[in-house]
């Protein structure tokens, strides 16, 4: 490229000693936002936009941010058929809608229930699992879930176009840590435009108690140039290490790490002060090595298990200095056993 690129400005183009809680501002205030495409706009708008939190009053149901993603688990509406077992139903909207992606900057995404990611879906192997989808976007879509399932509900062939509807039935196996996405072409768009979410099949014997975290890695092409702007857990650059994670000293932690980054091959996840047993795609109860550093291509996953010994704030954030410098940075708030949030 001839020209200075978007991220080279932001590499490059800030004035010295301005921080990463800066980065977005400056990139907000030097360029003014892409114009939303033809036919994006969603048919039934509410005043919120973003994914930051808003005053209760003005918030769109269902829309979280990324601290709530953490830990917002949705378990489905459960019911016990007359034949045994569990059947558990869930509900996935697509629409349309303008999000905030680093401080000041918006992107104009596609979204599950007005978040990206999407709701984090939760069940137990052998569950039945019944998704009510409806497509409110102004494009055709699908969920795609990672797993075991029977042809029609794949979610390739079954496309759903604006206004329609379509039931996915199957039964959730095997035990692990899956995604799912809208699988329409070009997958590229439907990805990085924020279609996915991550999928948990718990085993029926429970994995031991720990403070549970989901962290689905992303980015955002904000200029449409094919290359990333900004880089994100949960959906927003930045937002971990202004807003750190309270844990305890002693505290076993377990994060669901999936990773839906489009226009990059590989992602990564480096923990700071500690180490982590690593279950590759967590279908095994057992950890397959210790380690501090862990590399993901698109769509894989992993289940990650650590406890911190000393007290004090330390890093996570992706081993690619470039990722980090762009918001893929966060802090853990690691306190004293006798210190509450």
């Amino acid at each position: 490229m001839s020209e200075l690129s978007r991220r080279q400005f932001l590499r490059w183009g800030l004035p010295a000693g301005l921080g990463l809680a800066g980065t977005a501002v400056a990139a907000s205030g030097t360029k003014a936002a892409a114009p939303t495409p033809p036919g994006m706009a969603h048919p039934n708008p509410t005043e919120y936009v973003g994914t930051r939190p808003a005053p209760v009053e003005r918030q769109a149901p269902g829309v979280l941010d990324p601290m709530q993603i953490l830990t917002a688990f949705d378990s489905g509406k459960v019911t016990r058929p007359a034949a045994g077992g569990v059947q558990r139903e869930y509900t996935l909207t697509a629409f349309d809608r303008e999000i905030e992606v680093a401080r000041g900057v918006k992107f104009p995404a596609w979204t599950f229930n007005g978040s990206v990611p999407g709701p984090t879906i939760r069940c137990t192997e052998g569950d039945r699992l019944v998704i009510h989808f409806r497509n409110e976007g102004a494009h055709p879509h699908t969920i795609h879930l990672h797993g075991i399932h029977p042809a029609n509900a794949d979610g390739v062939l079954e496309i759903v176009p604006p206004g329609g509807t379509y039931d996915y039935r199957l039964t959730a196996e095997p035990f692990g840590v899956f995604l799912y996405h809208c699988h329409v072409m070009p997958l590229k768009k439907h990805i990085h435009k924020g279609l996915y979410g991550a999928f948990i099949v718990d085993p029926k014997t429970p994995r031991p108690p720990a403070n549970e975290l989901v962290m689905v890695m992303n980015g955002f092409d904000t200029d449409l140039d094919g290359e990333n702007e900004f880089y994100a857990v949960n959906g927003i650059a930045n937002y971990f290490a202004e807003h750190p994670i309270p844990l305890q000293v002693g505290e076993p932690v377990r994060v669901y790490l999936v990773n839906m980054l489009e226009f990059d091959l590989i992602n990564s996840f480096h923990l700071h002060g500690n180490v982590f047993k690593l279950f590759r795609t967590g279908t095994s109860l057992t950890h397959s090595e210790v380690t501090d550093t862990v590399m993901l291509c698109q769509g894989e996953r992993c289940i990650l298990e650590f406890t911190y010994t000393h007290p004090g704030r330390f890093m996570f954030h992706a081993h690619q200095s470039e990722f980090a410098e762009l918001g893929w940075m966060g802090m853990f708030d690691v306190r004293p056993r006798t210190q509450r949030a």
